[in-house]
């Protein structure tokens, strides 16, 4: 493995950023090996928005906007959201809406990188057969993008693991495996897949890694294991 696999810590539960999202971020602001964090484009005011990424610019983070509106107005307000904020990567966003978002960031400072397979729903659940999504993975990545955005553990029929493989085998650029990771197995796996990165949210705030812990012990426990 020539580059290792980054974990992106979500500020969000169930798809929508955490109506105390500043709060926890300075709870964990001084973790420095977090470098990704991001947040989906629901659940806050702009101005507390507008305040927690200054606070992030301030602590060096790469910062991630996801997109997991099921309109082309609201993914095409998010990414004008994304622009005004300065965020580093706008992620998410559905195959249907690309092109339109694709007019507004194309040749801004920002990586753009959508699902996807059809993503339903909310919280998001990606359907599609395996070839359907590897299909889209082709052609998507024609339109120029920087990398895909993958929903893996949101699939409810396939082989997960399987699934991964398959993108990844007709991919050029980056893959981020989003949604659902919860087990030091999981993340191992991401490794062992050598996927670019992956988000966790909720399973933070469950407490999934470390029952007792703090966020700041279950982000970190989630770093060890990367490490």
């Amino acid at each position: 493995m020539d580059k290792m696999t980054e974990f992106i810590f979500m500020l969000t539960y169930n798809d929508v950023t955490k109506k105390d999202a500043i709060e926890i971020y300075e709870g964990i602001r001084d973790i420095s090996d977090l470098k990704f964090i991001g947040f989906k484009n629901i659940g806050l005011e702009m101005e507390q928005y507008e305040k927690l990424v200054a606070m992030m610019k301030e602590d060096g983070k790469t910062i991630f906007l996801e997109v997991v509106s099921d309109s082309e107005e609201a993914s095409i307000k998010s990414a004008e959201v994304g622009l005004k904020l300065g965020v580093d990567y706008l992620i998410g966003t559905m195959k249907q809406y690309i092109d339109p978002t694709l007019k507004i960031i194309r040749g801004k400072p920002i990586k753009f990188m959508p699902y996807i397979g059809d993503v339903i729903g909310h919280p998001c659940i990606l359907t599609g057969t395996i070839e359907s999504i590897q299909e889209d993975a082709i052609n998507i990545e024609k339109k120029g993008v920087d990398g895909i955005n993958l929903l893996a553990y949101r699939h409810e029929t396939v082989n997960v693991e399987k699934l991964i493989k398959k993108v990844m085998e007709v991919m050029k650029t980056k893959l981020i495996v989003a949604g659902s990771i919860s087990t030091p197995h999981q993340v191992k796996k991401m490794q062992e897949l050598d996927v670019w990165a992956f988000t966790i949210g909720s399973a933070i705030f469950d407490k999934k890694f470390v029952p007792k812990g703090s966020n700041a012990d279950n982000i970190k426990t989630v770093l060890k294991i990367l490490s």
